[in-house]
């Protein structure tokens, strides 16, 4: 993060800060009507005259193009920097990425509060650009306000039978905020008709009438067969079902063909695993030599006991508690010995879990459910949670002294932007419900059919049985 010296020279040498400012302001918020228009008159591509959400802005000249034509412009112009102007990121041609820096994200946050004051959003949808006056090009531009009357991705779905699992996992999915962008731009591409793309932008047509997910649940019955058949499944299971099939599709469609690591989770570039993917580390020490043993492992999700301690007998009552269960060190006792290369000779171990990496999106799944002798038990205890979660406390660095690591301010912390719950006693009968966070500060509660408005206090209380949360501040690379 903060590492491009180009845009620190921008900055400090050119009122950077101020171009950003004015920028952002007229062409990502675009509070005023007079900014709206401006944003109407301007923003399509001067080379091809598309338009959407696709469209950047030269910081140097004012000069409005696609991605593939800004890319052309800052290299023949020898331009370094362009803000895309939907969610006002910045790109530097000289590095071939988008970059970060923290003052320009405060200006960012410091624009969107004066835009909320007002308390409402346009949405501009630009019809393709027409050869006529600008005059009449502006009275041709419908425009439409996304206020608390406004309900543009909020869509009930349709249960096919004992299929809520299924209606949960999927209104988290669709609305995790970097997964959606990501189907909604042109950096995801198929030969045929994308079935995955198409439910991502059926939830954002402004339709009100409940969606039919049976194409998708077709979908995951063929890549999961086990999951095939209209008995109650088990939301958990159903969501890692998902990622493994979205995984599959997206490793796919980067080249057109599987990949090589298509079937495996790590050091694959899909956007599932750049959004999912974290990687867990596990310590296992000696306690004769205290030689380390150590492996590192991707993970999707964290599955957290919800089970008396071994020690005390103690609850967890918080999420916190159960991360630092999860992530502290183990006496693996006499009856499980592991082979010391050192000593080469098996002996008594400690064995121990940090977060290496996190993700973007932490989905947490509490373990209610248990199995003892063929007989299911439901935990119902109540696990308090966060809505900001700072995860830095459970970090390999954290919990080793001798992994350097310099911990930027954002870095671990988390915004909670899903919660499922599940109302029951067993695991194959009960009914699932997810909380869902819509633009940023309202929540909304859905039960298959039916959506309702719901606040964070409410949200907070309920029964979580998986728990999503989105990185705060993101890392662009």
């Amino acid at each position: 993060m903060n590492g491009c010296s180009h845009l620190q020279h921008f900055i400090q040498e050119e009122e950077g800060l101020k171009t950003y400012e004015l920028l952002h302001g007229v062409f990502v918020i675009s509070g005023s009507d007079e900014r709206r228009q401006a944003k109407v008159l301007n923003a399509f591509c001067h080379v091809c005259d598309k338009t959407g959400i696709f469209l950047h802005v030269c910081m140097h000249c004012t000069f409005f193009a696609c991605s593939q034509h800004i890319r052309e412009h800052t290299k023949t112009r020898k331009h370094s920097f362009a803000m895309d102007i939907t969610y006002g990121q910045v790109h530097c041609s000289q590095c071939g990425d988008y970059v970060y820096e923290e003052q320009l994200d405060n200006i960012a946050r410091s624009n969107a509060l004066l835009g909320d004051d007002v308390k409402k959003s346009v949405l501009e949808l630009v019809w393709p650009r027409l050869h006529v006056e600008d005059k009449d090009w502006c009275n041709k531009t419908e425009k439409m306000v996304i206020d608390r009357t406004t309900h543009i991705g909020l869509r009930g779905l349709l249960n096919l039978g004992s299929t809520c699992f299924m209606n949960c996992v999927v209104q988290a999915l669709t609305h995790t905020p970097v997964l959606r962008d990501y189907f909604f731009t042109e950096h995801h591409q198929c030969g045929t008709k994308c079935l995955i793309t198409s439910l991502f932008r059926d939830f954002y047509t402004g339709e009100k009438t409940p969606l039919v997910l049976n194409e998708f649940l077709h979908l995951i019955w063929t890549q999961a067969r086990h999951l095939a058949g209209y008995e109650q499944q088990d939301a958990h299971e159903f969501f890692i079902a998902t990622l493994d099939v979205l995984h599959r599709h997206c490793s796919i469609t980067l080249s057109g063909q599987p990949s090589a690591s298509a079937n495996k989770v790590y050091r694959c570039s899909c956007i599932i695993d750049q959004v999912f993917t974290g990687s867990l580390q596990s310590d296992v020490v000696c306690q004769k030599c205290h030689g380390v043993s150590t492996t590192i492992d991707p993970m999707w999700d964290y599955s957290l006991d919800l089970t008396p301690c071994a020690t005390d007998g103690s609850l967890p009552t918080s999420l916190e508690d159960c991360l630092e269960r999860f992530t502290g060190a183990e006496i693996l006792g006499s009856n499980c010995k592991i082979f010391c290369e050192n000593c080469q000779s098996y002996q008594e171990s400690t064995k121990q879990f940090t977060m290496r990496t996190l993700p973007v999106v932490l989905c947490f799944h509490l373990k209610r459910f248990q199995h003892l002798n063929d007989l299911e038990k439901k935990v119902s205890t109540r696990i308090r949670f966060p809505e900001i979660l700072d995860m830095t406390p459970f970090m390999t660095n954290q919990k080793n002294d001798n992994v350097l690591h310099v911990q930027l301010p954002y870095d671990n912390k988390y915004i909670l932007y899903a919660v499922i719950n599940h109302v029951g006693t067993s695991i194959n009968a009960g009914h699932y419900i997810s909380h869902i966070r819509y633009q940023d500060r309202y929540w909304y509660k859905c039960d298959d059919l039916v959506v309702s408005e719901a606040g964070i206090e409410e949200v907070l209380q309920t029964e979580a049985y998986l728990l999503f949360y989105h990185k705060y501040c993101l890392e662009y690379r």
